[in-house]
């Protein structure tokens, strides 16, 4: 583009701008495993969540996690 910023129309600008940031959020929030194959281990741990879910089974509260963890809260 050899269009000046200062020879630019409002929408133009804006347009720019927005595309400008449109590609940016993708950069930041895409995902870099996407397209990868899941492990068969990984697969399966997450079949067997899904599943306690379902059952309404619940997992470890995030304040006891952290606790073993040693994280503070």
């Amino acid at each position: 583009m050899a269009t000046t910023i200062a020879r630019m129309t409002r929408d133009e600008l804006r347009e720019l701008v927005e595309e400008s940031v449109e590609r940016k959020l993708l950069e930041f929030l895409r995902d870099p495993d996407w397209g990868l194959e899941l492990r068969k281990q990984v697969r399966a741990r997450l079949h067997d969540s899904f599943a306690a879910e379902a059952r309404g089974e619940r997992g470890i509260p995030a304040e006891e996690l952290a606790k073993r963890l040693g994280i503070k809260v």
